[in-house]
Protein backbone atom coordinates (compact mmCIF):
# COMPACT_ATOMS: atom_id res chain seq x y z
CA UNK A 1 0.00 0.00 0.00
CA UNK A 2 1.09 3.15 -0.84
CA UNK A 3 0.28 6.30 1.36
CA UNK A 4 0.84 9.87 1.32
CA UNK A 5 0.72 11.54 4.52
CA UNK A 6 0.92 14.95 4.92
CA UNK A 7 0.44 17.83 7.96
CA UNK A 8 0.36 21.32 8.09
CA UNK A 9 -1.22 21.81 11.68
CA UNK A 10 1.52 22.04 14.11
CA UNK A 11 4.43 24.64 13.55
CA UNK A 12 6.08 22.63 11.36
CA UNK A 13 4.88 20.38 7.78
CA UNK A 14 5.27 16.92 7.39
CA UNK A 15 5.35 15.32 4.10
CA UNK A 16 5.79 11.42 4.23
CA UNK A 17 5.31 8.51 1.44
CA UNK A 18 5.38 5.29 2.62
CA UNK A 19 5.54 1.63 0.70
CA UNK A 20 4.01 -0.55 2.66
CA UNK A 21 6.62 -0.87 5.42
CA UNK A 22 9.14 1.10 3.82
CA UNK A 23 9.23 5.26 4.78
CA UNK A 24 10.20 6.49 0.85
CA UNK A 25 10.57 10.03 1.93
CA UNK A 26 10.43 12.37 4.79
CA UNK A 27 10.52 15.55 4.43
CA UNK A 28 9.88 18.59 7.07
CA UNK A 29 9.77 21.90 5.85
CA UNK A 30 10.11 24.88 8.42
CA UNK A 31 7.52 28.71 7.68
CA UNK A 32 10.08 30.79 4.92
CA UNK A 33 10.60 34.24 4.84
CA UNK A 34 7.35 35.18 6.42
CA UNK A 35 5.37 32.97 4.32
CA UNK A 36 3.40 29.95 6.78
CA UNK A 37 4.80 26.66 5.92
CA UNK A 38 1.59 25.44 4.35
CA UNK A 39 2.02 27.31 1.32
CA UNK A 40 4.43 25.11 0.22
CA UNK A 41 2.76 22.00 0.83
CA UNK A 42 1.37 21.31 -3.19
CA UNK A 43 5.01 21.81 -4.72
CA UNK A 44 6.42 19.91 -1.60
CA UNK A 45 3.89 17.00 -2.39
CA UNK A 46 5.21 17.19 -6.24
CA UNK A 47 8.13 17.47 -5.64
CA UNK A 48 7.99 13.90 -3.17
CA UNK A 49 6.18 12.15 -5.72
CA UNK A 50 8.54 13.15 -8.43
CA UNK A 51 11.74 12.18 -6.56
CA UNK A 52 10.46 9.02 -5.83
CA UNK A 53 8.69 8.23 -8.95
CA UNK A 54 5.15 7.81 -7.96
CA UNK A 55 2.03 8.91 -9.76
CA UNK A 56 -0.36 10.57 -7.94
CA UNK A 57 -2.94 8.22 -9.26
CA UNK A 58 -0.62 5.36 -7.51
CA UNK A 59 -1.39 6.55 -4.47
CA UNK A 60 -3.44 4.25 -2.35
CA UNK A 61 -4.02 6.54 0.92
CA UNK A 62 -3.71 9.78 1.80
CA UNK A 63 -3.40 10.53 5.17
CA UNK A 64 -3.95 14.32 6.89
CA UNK A 65 -3.48 15.85 10.29
CA UNK A 66 -7.53 17.35 11.27
CA UNK A 67 -6.42 19.37 14.24
CA UNK A 68 -6.61 20.72 16.82
CA UNK A 69 -3.57 23.28 15.21
CA UNK A 70 -3.11 26.23 13.61
CA UNK A 71 -6.53 27.60 11.87
CA UNK A 72 -5.04 28.14 8.46
CA UNK A 73 -2.93 25.04 8.48
CA UNK A 74 -6.21 22.56 8.94
CA UNK A 75 -8.02 24.17 6.52
CA UNK A 76 -5.27 23.34 4.01
CA UNK A 77 -4.11 19.93 5.06
CA UNK A 78 -7.84 19.07 4.53
CA UNK A 79 -8.96 20.78 1.78
CA UNK A 80 -5.62 19.60 0.16
CA UNK A 81 -6.58 15.87 1.04
CA UNK A 82 -10.07 15.82 0.34
CA UNK A 83 -9.55 17.26 -3.43
CA UNK A 84 -6.97 14.91 -3.96
CA UNK A 85 -8.45 11.90 -2.80
CA UNK A 86 -11.57 12.96 -4.97
CA UNK A 87 -9.89 13.33 -8.15
CA UNK A 88 -7.81 10.22 -7.63
CA UNK A 89 -10.65 8.20 -6.18
CA UNK A 90 -8.19 6.91 -3.42
CA UNK A 91 -9.20 6.30 0.44
CA UNK A 92 -8.26 9.51 2.98
CA UNK A 93 -8.45 9.12 6.23
CA UNK A 94 -7.97 11.81 9.32
CA UNK A 95 -5.67 11.86 12.54
CA UNK A 96 -5.80 14.48 15.23
CA UNK A 97 -2.61 16.23 15.75
CA UNK A 98 -3.73 14.69 19.86
CA UNK A 99 -3.53 11.36 18.79
CA UNK A 100 0.28 11.79 16.86
CA UNK A 101 1.86 13.09 19.44
CA UNK A 102 0.62 10.56 22.27
CA UNK A 103 2.74 7.87 20.24
CA UNK A 104 5.47 10.07 21.25
CA UNK A 105 5.93 8.53 23.89
CA UNK A 106 4.90 5.11 25.22
CA UNK A 107 3.56 4.43 28.80
CA UNK A 108 0.36 6.99 29.84
CA UNK A 109 0.77 9.94 27.66
CA UNK A 110 -1.12 13.02 28.59
CA UNK A 111 -0.85 15.43 25.57
CA UNK A 112 -2.17 19.09 26.15
CA UNK A 113 -1.97 21.46 23.50
CA UNK A 114 -2.45 25.76 23.75
CA UNK A 115 -5.53 26.47 23.32
CA UNK A 116 -5.44 30.05 24.23
CA UNK A 117 -7.94 31.68 27.13
CA UNK A 118 -6.14 30.01 30.05
CA UNK A 119 -6.95 26.45 28.00
CA UNK A 120 -5.63 23.43 26.52
CA UNK A 121 -6.75 20.69 24.25
CA UNK A 122 -6.27 18.06 25.94
CA UNK A 123 -5.57 14.60 25.30
CA UNK A 124 -5.75 11.45 28.02
CA UNK A 125 -6.83 7.96 28.21
CA UNK A 126 -6.48 7.43 24.98
CA UNK A 127 -9.81 10.31 24.03
CA UNK A 128 -10.06 13.65 23.37
CA UNK A 129 -11.60 15.54 26.24
CA UNK A 130 -11.46 18.73 24.58
CA UNK A 131 -10.35 22.49 25.67
CA UNK A 132 -10.14 22.13 29.59
CA UNK A 133 -8.40 24.87 31.98
CA UNK A 134 -5.27 24.88 32.91
CA UNK A 135 -5.50 24.93 36.85
CA UNK A 136 -7.87 21.53 35.69
CA UNK A 137 -5.03 19.86 34.00
CA UNK A 138 -2.58 20.72 36.69
CA UNK A 139 -4.71 19.02 38.94
CA UNK A 140 -4.95 15.96 36.52
CA UNK A 141 -1.29 15.94 36.20
CA UNK A 142 -0.54 16.13 40.45
CA UNK A 143 -3.25 12.98 40.76
CA UNK A 144 -1.51 10.98 37.87
CA UNK A 145 1.53 9.16 37.14
CA UNK A 146 1.56 10.89 33.16
CA UNK A 147 3.85 11.37 30.25
CA UNK A 148 3.60 14.59 29.51
CA UNK A 149 3.67 16.06 25.84
CA UNK A 150 3.08 19.72 25.40
CA UNK A 151 4.61 22.75 23.07
CA UNK A 152 6.64 25.35 24.03
CA UNK A 153 4.13 27.98 25.89
CA UNK A 154 3.43 25.74 28.38
CA UNK A 155 5.74 23.09 28.94
CA UNK A 156 6.84 26.13 31.94
CA UNK A 157 3.49 25.01 33.19
CA UNK A 158 2.49 21.60 32.88
CA UNK A 159 6.07 19.99 32.82
CA UNK A 160 7.23 17.59 30.62
CA UNK A 161 8.76 17.80 27.08
CA UNK A 162 7.51 20.02 24.23
CA UNK A 163 7.29 18.47 20.83
CA UNK A 164 8.64 21.70 19.30
CA UNK A 165 11.87 20.99 21.11
CA UNK A 166 12.18 17.31 20.04
CA UNK A 167 13.00 15.90 16.33
CA UNK A 168 9.92 13.44 16.68
CA UNK A 169 9.11 11.59 13.37
CA UNK A 170 5.43 13.18 13.23
CA UNK A 171 4.72 12.44 9.63
CA UNK A 172 5.58 8.58 10.03
CA UNK A 173 3.92 8.47 12.77
CA UNK A 174 0.46 10.44 10.98
CA UNK A 175 1.02 7.78 7.78
CA UNK A 176 1.45 4.43 10.78
CA UNK A 177 -2.18 5.56 12.54
CA UNK A 178 -4.09 6.64 9.46
CA UNK A 179 -2.87 2.91 7.77
CA UNK A 180 -4.36 1.08 10.87
CA UNK A 181 -7.11 3.02 11.34
CA UNK A 182 -10.86 1.74 11.25
CA UNK A 183 -12.85 3.65 8.75
CA UNK A 184 -14.05 3.25 5.34
CA UNK A 185 -11.45 6.72 4.22
CA UNK A 186 -14.72 8.24 2.22
CA UNK A 187 -13.49 11.61 1.22
CA UNK A 188 -16.76 13.72 2.23
CA UNK A 189 -16.59 12.41 6.05
CA UNK A 190 -13.31 13.98 6.71
CA UNK A 191 -13.76 16.99 8.69
CA UNK A 192 -11.57 19.95 9.92
CA UNK A 193 -11.55 18.73 14.25
CA UNK A 194 -12.12 22.52 15.71
CA UNK A 195 -12.38 21.95 19.40
CA UNK A 196 -14.54 24.90 20.94
CA UNK A 197 -13.82 25.61 24.81
CA UNK A 198 -17.14 24.70 26.59
CA UNK A 199 -19.58 27.04 27.35
CA UNK A 200 -19.59 29.40 29.84
CA UNK A 201 -21.66 28.03 32.95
Amino acid sequence: MKILAFDTCLDKMYVVLKDNDEILESKVIENQGGKYHSAFLISTIQEVLSKNNIKPEDIDLIATNVGPGSFTGIRACTTVARVMAQQLNCKVKGVSSLEILAKCTKDNPLVALDARKNAAYLYLDNEIKGAIQLEEIQNIIKNGNYNIITDNKLKPILGGISYQENDFPLGEILAELAENKECDGDWHKLKPLYIQPPPMG
